[in-house]
This record gives structure tokens, sequence and C-alpha cells, in this order.
């Protein structure tokens, strides 16, 4: 049965001791289910977690969400807007297509968990407070993780008004609980014992860059290959059936969308981003496309390397001109960090299989 010493037990597992912030929205998410839904003491049909990068949310969220059993669906908001808007195109016009469609998608969900959870875009929230509304209607427990207070969401003065009903609704039906512990527990840890970050862009560099492609690839094409990302195409420096080899103009300075790199995170384990000229990071349009990247990598828990002219962290740090900024910089120390467990890895410790069993 489902109870907070038993998440409480999970977490120190994975090396956490929950602060009193983190213990009250362990408290939040099991009364999410061990009190009946609609029943007199049902106070909430969801809970917000939001605060600083790295404050432990996903952690306590993901913690919860594995341990319930029941139809559920966890994803991270831009796989969400991706499928959302995927089924608008071909919904019928009406009345109500938002309407339509957010019940389509809720329909047989009793647990919906949002991974970064925010609203930056009049268009989304647009669609996330149609979304939500017919998700409260209907029930659906909902668990969120965000860097922002409901408040906060949707700052650009021109718009914020116009999701202010959004925002009381989140307040009404949400616990929200926020997470100010002062650590960032990505930070800090013990490296990875294969270096993920390199710097400078010099022969070095080349040469380690190409072994870590071998390493993981028993064949490839260590030549320029035509890919596609989301229908468009991109030239890689090197593909396998791993890992992807690409630099970093090609990746973020050309226009590209978040809906490129989901691609791209659902066929590959591995990426390569190589000669990151820093200078092109002070271009709001291409730094915005790092986070998106670094963002969709980490939920997938792919492997990350990157190769610039100057250290990654250094280059990044001051920088404005992004959303989520802080965030980019608190999931690429985990990143490079021997606790992040990604695919790559796992993929590279299962044994081969025999002849016969090929």
């Amino acid at each position: 049965m489902l109870d907070e010493a038993l998440v409480a037990g999970k977490l120190a597992e994975r090396g956490l001791v929950p602060d009193a912030r983190q213990r009250a929205a362990i408290a939040a998410l099991v009364a999410l289910f061990v009190t009946p839904r609609g029943g007199r003491d049902s106070r909430y049909q969801g809970v917000y977690c939001h605060g600083l990068p790295g404050r432990g949310k996903s952690l306590v969220v993901d913690t919860v969400f594995d341990l319930v059993e029941g139809r559920k669906r966890r994803l991270h908001f831009h796989e969400f807007l991706r499928e959302m808007n995927q089924r608008l195109v071909n919904e019928p016009r009406g009345d109500d297509r938002l309407g339509s469609v957010s019940k389509q998608w809720l329909d047989g969900i009793e647990l919906l968990c949002f991974d970064e959870f925010h609203v930056h875009d009049i268009a989304d929230a647009f669609l996330m407070g149609r979304f939500l509304d017919t998700a409260i209607k209907l029930g659906t427990r909902i668990m969120l993780t965000s860097n922002y207070a409901p408040d906060s969401l949707l700052s650009d003065p021109e718009f914020h008004e116009r999701f202010v009903p959004t925002i009381e609704q989140i307040k009404q039906h949400f616990c929200v609980i926020h997470f100010d512990g002062a650590r960032d527990y990505r930070f800090g840890g013990e490296a990875h014992p294969s270096p993920r970050f390199f710097s400078p862009l010099d022969a070095a560099t080349g040469n380690a860059l190409r072994d870590v492609f071998l390493r993981h690839e028993s064949s490839g094409a260590l030549e320029a290959t035509k890919v596609s990302a989301a229908g468009r195409p991109l030239i890689a420096r090197a593909v396998g059936a791993a890992m992807l080899w690409a630099d970093f103009e090609t990746l973020c300075v050309e226009s590209r969308s978040h809906l490129d790199y989901l691609d791209l995170a659902e066929r590959w384990h591995g990426f390569i981003v190589d000669n990151v000229h820093t200078g092109w990071l002070t271009r709001s349009h291409t730094l915005q496309r790092l986070v998106w990247l670094v963002d969709i990598l980490y939920d997938r828990k792919r492997a990350l390397f990157i190769a610039s002219d100057q250290p990654i962290h250094a280059a990044l740090r001051g920088l404005e001109g992004a959303h989520d900024l802080s965030r980019t910089l608190s999931r690429l120390a985990e990143m490079e960090s021997r606790a992040y467990r990604n695919t790559l890895d796992d993929a590279l410790a299962q044994p081969m299989p025999s002849r016969s069993e090929s």
C-alpha cells in the first residue's frame, strides 16, 4: 500500500533524505491516492511542485508515480504539446476542438504527470487552459513539476492577464508546494569515469570524440550523413545505431524546433554536439534551442557529449536571452556525473548476444 514511509524508503535508496518541503510534497502526493476521489476529505485533485532546478521535485514526483498502480501517463511538456497539436490538425472543425481533443487525449488516463510544466507562449496558454479545465472536470489526478510558481506562468505582461483564470484553477484544485531548499542536488556529484564535455576545439578533443563514437558503435559511418529531424534534413558528422555526431551549428544555430529534438531523441541513445563556438550562445534563439535540446535529452535519459571552444558551464553562466537557462546548467551538471543513468551506458552494459542468440 502506498504511504509516506514507502516513498521515503525508495528515495533513501537513491541517496535522498527528504527535507521539510519534500516531506510535505510526499504527503500531498500520497493523499491523492489514499483519499477516495470525490469524497468529503478530498480537497485537491493534483499537486503542483515548483522551485529552483535540482531541488528534488522530479525525483519525488517520479518516485510516487512509479509506485502508483493504475492507468497512468508521464511525459515532458514538449512531448505533450507535440501530441496535442498533431491531434488538433486531424480534428474536424467544431465549436470546441480543444475540448474534444483534450477528452480524447485523456481517455483512460487516471493519473497524469507533467515534468517541467511551463507556459511562455500565448498559443500554448490557450491550449493548456482548456486542457486543464477538461482534466479537472473529468477527475483526472495530476502531478506537476515546474520551475515557476503558478502566478509566474506566462509572465509576459502583454498576455499574462489572459492566463489568470487558469492560474486560479491551479491554485484552487492543486496543492501548491514550493521546493525552497538551498542545495541543488545535481551539483557536486562524482564525475563520470569517461569525460562528457571537452574543450578546447583541438586535435586532442577531436580524437577523444572519435574514441567516444567508436566505443559505442561496432559499425557506423565516420562520414557526413544526411538524416531527418521531424521531416527536415540534418547533416551529421557520423551516424551509428546508438549515436549521432553533429555540429552545434547544424543542431542549434540553424532554425530548429523542439520537434526536431524530440524526433532525434527517439532514435538515438547518445549525442555528440561538436564545434560549439560559445560566441553563438549570445544569440537568444540559438541559446533557446540548446535549452530545448538539453531538456529533451535529459528527460529521455540520453547521453550527451559536448565539444566547445571553452568549458560549456563557464560559457553559459551569466547569459540571458532564453527561458529556463538555470535548469540547463543544473541538468548539464548531472549529465556529466556518474549518478546520471542514461540509455547509452545501459545499452553498453548489456552483454552482447552470442551467434546462436542473434
